[in-house]
């Protein structure tokens, strides 16, 4: 945990999400900081902007990306559902040991690129089983639960909700909504999905609406936190906007951006 500053000492910290398999940027992510906070999705399954990157082309070829991501885009999603289907019958491969092992790989690079402190949930692609075997003892990991730093409380929710894309970490609203009631009021409220606010789940680039949480949003009018922070919508209308008393911020596409967002009080 950072340490709670004495006299005129400032608290910083440093925040990330959408990290998609960017372990470089990573290992200089908490530089200055007196922690990290990881909002998910460390897992790169597939990049929408270099079809060549992440998991599915590993396994798959680029050009069969490129159908997968035309599909996708267009909405299709049974259709790119089948199309998985028979890409995994003609290859004839064990595909979910193939990616659990390539998502292994991944973490174990990962994790290993966190500071100490660091404090992470997760994002709807990754695979909470494996978290524990990879996080080391300077990475907490919480989902509806809380933790202090420097004299504020932040609260964590990982996850999305159900999506026809079908993501490894998708619950149901109702088990969402509960780990934010776990949460209850804290300073800052920090989830892998943001409030359902249009401007906040609408990805311009996709142009389409990502799945926020109306829990999420109640809970941020009702308790009132300094700061809402999330990720999720890689390239959102809005990339902030206040709700009563609560900055809501996207802290951004890291695996992009390579930068993290910092607040300091």
């Amino acid at each position: 945990m950072a340490p709670t500053p004495g006299g005129n000492r400032r608290t910083r910290i440093h925040v990330v999400s959408d990290v998609h398999g960017n372990a470089r940027d990573l290992t200089r992510a908490g530089e200055g900081a007196d922690a990290l906070l990881c909002l998910g999705d460390l897992v790169l399954f597939l990049d929408y902007a270099d079809h060549s990157r992440g998991i599915f082309p590993d396994l798959f070829g680029a050009e069969n990306a490129d159908r997968l991501v035309e599909l996708r885009t267009a909405r299709r999603f049974a259709e790119a559902r089948e199309f998985g289907r028979q890409l995994r019958a003609e290859v004839g491969m064990d595909y979910p040991v193939a990616v659990e092992k390539a998502v292994r790989k991944q973490y174990a690079e990962l994790f290993a690129a966190f500071p100490t402190p660091t404090y992470a949930t997760y994002g709807n692609v990754d695979m909470p089983p494996l978290w524990g075997e990879y996080a080391g003892p300077g990475t907490t990991v919480l989902d509806g639960e809380r933790v202090e730093i420097g004299g504020w409380v932040f609260g964590f929710v990982g996850g999305g909700l159900r999506t026809p894309m079908r993501t490894p970490y998708e619950i149901d609203d109702e088990e969402y909504a509960a780990k934010i009631e776990a949460v209850g009021e804290v300073d800052v409220l920090c989830t892998h999905i943001p409030p359902d606010v249009p401007e906040l789940v609408y990805d311009t680039v996709a142009r389409r609406f990502e799945r926020g949480s109306g829990a999420l949003l109640d809970a941020i009018r009702r308790t009132r936190p300094r700061y809402s922070l999330f990720g999720h919508v890689h390239q959102p209308l809005a990339r902030r906007m206040r709700i009563g008393a609560t900055e809501c911020v996207n802290v951004g596409h890291f695996a992009a951006s390579g930068r993290p967002w910092v607040l300091e009080w």
